[in-house]
This record gives C-alpha cells, sequence and structure tokens, in this order.
C-alpha cells in the first residue's frame, strides 16, 4: 500500500536524476573544451533549480503520471554552448552531445551494479530499478539522430558538410517531428527494442 503512493514520487525522483546529470555532463565536457558559457551560467550545478524547466521537467510527468501513462517524458532547459570557443567546432559538438546520454548509460550501469552487489529490497529496490530504467530510455531516446535530440549532434560530427548542413535545416522542425513520430507510435519500435535489450544486459530482466 505505502509503496503504490510513493511510487509516483520515486519516479520523478529518478527522472529528475537522470535529466539533471545529462544537463550537467555537456555542460562539463562543453568547459573542458573550452567553452566556458553553461559555467557562466550556472550550469555545472547538481542543483534542480537550475536545470528544470516548468513545463517540461514538472507539469508535463506530472500530467504523464497522473494518467498512468506507460511512458514518462521530460526535459530540462538547453545548456548554452557557443561553439566558437571549440578548437574543432564538428568534434566540439558531436562529444558534448554524446555525454548526456552516454552518462545516462553510466548511471544506469552503476544502478544495475548496485542492485546486483547490494540486493537491496523495497523501496531502495524500487528506486534503483526506476533510476536505471529511466536513465536507460533516456540514454536511448537521445541518441535518436533527429534535431534537437543529441543524436543528431554526434551526427554532425560524422557526416560530410553538405548532409550536415542538411540536418541543420531540419532543426526548426525537430520537436513537432519528434512529437508526432511518438503520437504515432513509430518511435517505440526503435526505442522499445534496445531499451529491452539493455534492461535485459544491466538486470537479467525484461
Amino acid at each position: 500500500m505505502v509503496n503504490r503512493f510513493l511510487t509516483p514520487g520515486i519516479q520523478m525522483a529518478a527522472l529528475v536524476i537522470a535529466i539533471i546529470f545529462h544537463e550537467v555532463a555537456h555542460g562539463y565536457v562543453a568547459w573542458k573544451l573550452g567553452d566556458p558559457t553553461a559555467r557562466r551560467a550556472n550550469r555545472l550545478t547538481l542543483n534542480p533549480l537550475a536545470h528544470l524547466d516548468l513545463f517540461g521537467s514538472v507539469l508535463l510527468p506530472l500530467f504523464l503520471l497522473a494518467v498512468k501513462s506507460p511512458v514518462l517524458f521530460a526535459w530540462a532547459k538547453p545548456v548554452p554552448l557557443d561553439p566558437r570557443f571549440f578548437t574543432d567546432p564538428r568534434r566540439g559538438i558531436m562529444l558534448v552531445g554524446a555525454a548526456g546520454p552516454m552518462t545516462n548509460l553510466s548511471l544506469a550501469i552503476v544502478s544495475a551494479v548496485l542492485i546486483r552487489a547490494l540486493d537491496p529490497s523495497g523501496l531502495a529496490l524500487l528506486f534503483l530499478l526506476y533510476l536505471c530504467l529511466t536513465n536507460v530510455v533516456l540514454g536511448v531516446f537521445n541518441l535518436i539522430p533527429l534535431p534537437p535530440l543529441d543524436g543528431s549532434r554526434i551526427l554532425l560530427g560524422i557526416l560530410p558538410a553538405p548532409l550536415a548542413r542538411l540536418v541543420l535545416r531540419l532543426e526548426p522542425f525537430g520537436f513537432v517531428m519528434i512529437f508526432a513520430l511518438l503520437w504515432m507510435g513509430a518511435l517505440e519500435h526503435v526505442i522499445s527494442p534496445a531499451v529491452t535489450f539493455l534492461v535485459r544486459i544491466l538486470l537479467g530482466a525484461s
């Protein structure tokens, strides 16, 4: 009974942690590559107030929890970035983009290791399970190569310049395309197999 009422709060806590570490990773890698913009904007902090977007980080996930959505979706304020500080802007953008999802997948691995090593139960187990699953989902989702997702930043660093410019032209329509694909269920065919595969490897469960 207690778990049933605490579960939404645990889900939100796991989501907030995943989002904050994701955003801090972007800013930290940018800073290490020579761009102080995120640091100057106080975005290298783990303080949630510096990163959370009222609608994307709070209202939307609360609504999804209220309607018992099987998917918890959220975003934070974008980390400010100035590629002019990078010695190699294309490489810099690619590395900064990869930092977010790679951090999420690392957190998922840490969560899974703690579950296997500590064999927790009750609320501790529930929190670590949600933390693992949330980070896997967030990491996989952000690797989709559609702007403004991080996968598109990685793609920009790999593609030849003419194709990279073509991807950049899609940027203004990125959120519309993502929401349309989510609404049609098209992205589920990409995300679900990858998430299931990684969760099985990490936790030995479906």
